[in-house]
């Protein structure tokens, strides 16, 4: 997993509440135990017509937001059900950021499992970085999770909280299996031991 610090980038405005992940990545593309090739499929039924054709009003197909690395949504973003594919596909286009005044639990914690940092902030707060966002071109943000601040395009400053084990696995690039990893020579020194006292086993 790449290891988040500070990311500067332009936020794209999606003021939708209850984002399910059916929105996120419909059921069509969860044919693959691969991460990567979903952001193609982001939004799919949003950002496509019936014959492919992309929807030119639609957020991120906009020229202003096509490399957009932080996404600002209403509450409840990812209910829905549990794929893990809802992260893969906001990773593979691009977003690591997405700030929302909530998130379903399940989808929050995949999240953090794959390198993306999802922020929960009051509505008042929420309503103006959507504000900056709807600057197309000239909005970006810088956050940086070292110092849990988000700055915006005039300079304006929102801090915000984080669990500090997840922000440990953000910053040193964790996952489930690298965190374990980090424990590799204990595990290693366990099965030694195990096997001299245990050797029937």
């Amino acid at each position: 997993m790449r290891k988040f610090t500070t990311l500067t980038g332009v936020a794209a405005p999606l003021p939708m509440i209850n984002v399910d992940t059916d929105m996120i990545i419909p059921k069509l593309f969860l044919k693959t135990i691969k991460r990567t090739g979903l952001g193609a499929n982001l939004f799919h039924e949003m950002r496509y017509d019936d014959r492919g054709n992309e929807i030119a009003d639609f957020v991120l197909n906009r020229p202003a937001y096509r490399d957009a690395r932080v996404l600002v949504a209403g509450e409840n973003f990812g209910c829905g059900s549990s794929r893990e594919h809802a992260p893969w596909a906001l990773l593979d286009f691009g977003i690591r950021v997405i700030v929302a005044p909530s998130f379903a639990d399940i989808f929050y914690n995949n999240c953090f499992k794959n390198g993306i940092l999802p922020i929960r902030l009051p509505r008042a707060d929420v309503d103006r970085l959507m504000a900056d966002a709807e600057r197309g071109a000239n909005a970006t943000v810088t956050v940086d999770l070292i110092n849990q601040v988000i700055t915006g395009p005039d300079g304006g400053s929102i801090a915000f909280e984080v669990d500090p084990f997840r922000k440990h696995c953000l910053v040193e690039g964790l996952d489930d299996v690298g965190l374990t990893l980090t424990k590799e020579a204990r595990i290693d020194d366990f099965e030694s031991r195990r096997r001299l006292e245990r050797p029937w086993q």
